[in-house]
């Protein structure tokens, strides 16, 4: 069953802004036969997606998965998620998109272009969900793409890259159709069982692909001209400050540690507090230390003490063993460990004066994934030229684009979350912010096809109707 606007009250402000759309230009009747004049570049410019459209679209996904407080459970690999690619699936052969399978699983809606010796822009992001997740993390990115694949269809307008537009698979579950573009999916990855019941083997055989192929699914660094991705903040910084569009400067590197304060276990009662070496005291300590840390030292990395396991765990004992989570996170890695050995610093400090031993394990590392310059003047001229305001800012989170940095410069534009929730049925963007997200995604690849890529310099050349 559809959600209506009584049981999603999110629904009522897109059917709302849906209904009063307004389109700067409308497709001639030759370009919706397949026949059409060629646009100049101030009726390029002018160029804006249906938002009604995309916003339905929107809608239409979410109701794959709904749930009845609003929100979004499309696990990958279950049957709503299978029901959502093929919705995304007729969407790109409505917008007249070549569609296939990797063999990862990644859903590929392929266009030509007008050159046949450039490398695709790739455009795209993900559609399945955390459980009891929103629905907008991905699919507003993903529907964006579309949009844009469908306005340039319905102006006959031919670029010079071939463009490539991907959804890719199991973002949430660790990014793995990404990931498998530049081969980093070990085989031991196969067997881990996703959220949906189902392994990662499973997965990929579900959506059409092969999980004994995988390295055909790698592309070759420069094989893509670039990367674009439309996503959500998922952060409170464009909506609290009023800012229409984010440019991403990067996506953040990221180290995990387990850091273990030992002490000794000893009974409550007969151990006096000047006699205790409470290891449960010091991992308090430091949980401190690393707030006051990260939010002292001059710039926008964070800290998170997101777990304590403590031993042995009963009411009437001093506490012996604690271990506690710490990760930082920073758009240089310069940065990550300068702020780490500072809390390394002030752990050893804790323990002096608790009487108890620390260590750190290092367990988890993720680079950061600066986006291009180039892409980022494009991106904020795009929004410029829109009329929109932008601010420069880095994403927190972790992307497909993540990956694919590997393989080509990158460019990510953010819409504002509405007071910055994300992963929640909560989760909120407004009708017209999303509309503006992917009009500026839209010009961003119309300027971006312009140039040659890597060089910096324009090309002179621009899309062209066919």
């Amino acid at each position: 069953m559809l959600p209506t606007a009584a049981r999603c009250p999110w629904l009522a402000g897109f059917v709302a802004f849906a209904a009063t759309t307004a389109q700067t230009l409308v497709p001639t009747a030759e370009a919706a036969h397949g026949v059409s004049t060629p646009m100049s570049p101030p009726q390029q410019r002018s160029l804006r997606v249906d938002g009604q459209r995309a916003l339905a679209n929107l809608r239409r996904l979410a109701t794959f998965g709904a749930t009845p407080d609003g929100g979004t459970t499309r696990l990958a690999f279950s049957d709503e998620d299978l029901a959502a690619r093929a919705f995304m699936t007729g969407l790109m052969e409505s917008a007249g998109l070549s569609v296939s399978t990797d063999d990862v699983g990644n859903l590929i809606g392929r266009r030509a272009g007008s050159d046949v010796s450039l490398p695709p822009i790739m455009l795209g992001s993900h559609i399945d969900t955390v459980p009891a997740g929103g629905s907008f993390d991905g699919q507003v990115g993903s529907i964006g793409a579309l949009e844009v694949a469908q306005t340039l269809a319905d102006y006959g307008i031919t670029t010079r890259h071939p463009l490539e537009f991907v959804i890719f698979q199991n973002e949430e579950g660790g990014k793995t159709g990404s990931r498998a573009l530049i081969g980093i999916v070990e085989p031991r990855e196969l067997d881990v069982v996703t959220a949906s019941g189902y392994s990662i083997g499973e997965g990929i055989r579900i959506l059409g692909g092969d999980p004994a192929r995988l390295a055909a699914a790698e592309r070759d660094p420069g094989s893509i001209a670039a990367f674009l991705e439309l996503h959500i903040e998922q952060g409170a910084i464009l909506h609290g400050q009023g800012i229409d569009i984010g440019v991403v400067e990067g996506i953040v590197g990221i180290k995990r540690w387990d850091v273990t304060f030992e002490g000794v276990a000893n009974h409550a009662g007969t151990t006096p507090m000047n006699a205790r070496r409470d290891a449960l005291l010091a991992a308090a300590r430091f949980i401190d230390a690393v707030h006051d840390v990260a939010s002292t030292t001059p710039g926008r990395q964070v800290a998170t003490v997101g777990r304590i396991d403590e031993s042995p765990g009963a009411p009437n004992v001093i506490p012996g063993l604690v271990t506690v989570s710490l990760e930082i996170r920073d758009l240089e890695m310069s940065v990550v460990d300068a702020v780490f050995e500072a809390i390394r610093a002030r752990a050893r400090t804790i323990a002096s004066a608790t009487d108890t031993s620390v260590g750190f394990e290092s367990f988890y590392v993720s680079h950061e994934a600066p986006t291009d310059p180039q892409i980022r003047a494009l991106v904020a001229e795009a929004a410029e030229d829109l009329g929109l305001s932008s601010l420069a800012m880095p994403s927190g989170a972790g992307h497909d684009a993540q990956s694919i940095a590997v393989l080509a410069p990158i460019g990510m534009i953010f819409v504002p979350s509405i007071d910055g929730i994300s992963h929640s049925p909560r989760e909120r963007s407004a009708p017209d912010a999303i509309v503006a997200g992917v009009n500026v995604l839209l010009h961003t690849l119309l300027k971006l096809d312009e140039r040659d890529l890597g060089s910096g310099r324009a090309s002179g050349h621009s899309a062209r109707t066919h």
